[in-house]
């Protein structure tokens, strides 16, 4: 079979990533809408526990962790996992990982504001696995199913980015360093379609983390949503001790992260 073709953003220049990523003035201003939108909602209650509560009827979560525990655990989340993880797998692709996370940033501002998703749209989400190629996708395919029909778009869209037609085809690529991400990525959402009842694990998607013993633990417990809420659930639920756990603890502690919770 022919090797996949390096994509735009292995192949192009600083400069002409940076516009890809960008986009036209129509996709700029939306982006600023899109962005606008997000920070004005986010942190919504009323639009979280909705979405957090047909997770937990859905069997993704056992729990659900207060508003100060998900803020503390989004902290933890990215402080422990996902940029010393995303930091040290760029590296050894020699690709910059400010640089990229600006490009990131320039495809879609409102995807980085939300560790945990939670406040994010549909499309958002779905636009963050599109762009990012992740060590595990099963987190974002869960938090996916607090939308009626987030599965089916997901599926819909790798669809639509390796056929060319999806909107922002252009801006992602110039952030996806890895050819055969996409196709990947929609056999893997179609297993977990497919096996959703009996998905204990899914399958790792980048070799670091399945070098690394500590990034395998960290992967196993951000990894998913049901482990992910219930370290959430354990971390202080008083103003005091959050801040006490935030300037006290400076690796993920043991005795908090992943064990196996009663859903499914």
């Amino acid at each position: 079979m022919p090797q996949p073709q390096p994509t735009a953003r292995l192949q192009e220049r600083p400069l002409r990533l940076l516009r890809r990523a960008m986009g036209d003035r129509p996709t700029r201003h939306q982006k600023i809408r899109n962005l606008a939108a997000a920070l004005r909602t986010y942190g919504d209650e009323e639009r979280v526990q909705p979405r957090l509560q047909r997770l937990k009827e859905l069997g993704w979560i056992d729990r659900v962790p207060t508003r100060l525990q998900r803020i503390v655990g989004a902290i933890d989340m990215t402080r422990f996992w996902i940029v010393p993880c995303a930091a040290d797998y760029y590296r050894s692709k020699g690709i910059n990982f400010y640089f990229h996370t600006l490009l990131r940033w320039l495809d879609d501002p409102a995807s980085l504001i939300d560790p945990l998703g939670l406040n994010s749209t549909r499309d958002t989400i779905i636009g963050h696995v599109l762009q990012v190629v992740h060590a595990n996708p099963d987190y974002d395919l869960q938090l996916l199913e607090s939308f009626e029909d987030g599965l089916d778009q997901m599926e819909a869209q790798v669809v639509a980015i390796l056929d060319g037609t999806h909107p922002r085809a252009a801006s992602i690529m110039a952030t996806v360093e890895d050819p055969e991400y996409h196709a990947r990525l929609l056999e893997h959402v179609r297993r977990f379609r497919a096996e959703r009842g009996n998905v204990e694990h899914g399958e790792l998607l980048r070799e670091n983390v399945m070098d690394d013993a500590r990034f395998r633990l960290l992967e196993r417990t951000f990894g998913e949503l049901p482990h992910a809420m219930r370290y959430f659930s354990r971390l202080p639920t008083t103003p005091l001790s959050a801040a006490i756990h935030l300037l006290t603890v400076h690796e993920a502690p043991l005795d908090l992260m992943v064990d196996e919770p009663q859903v499914h």
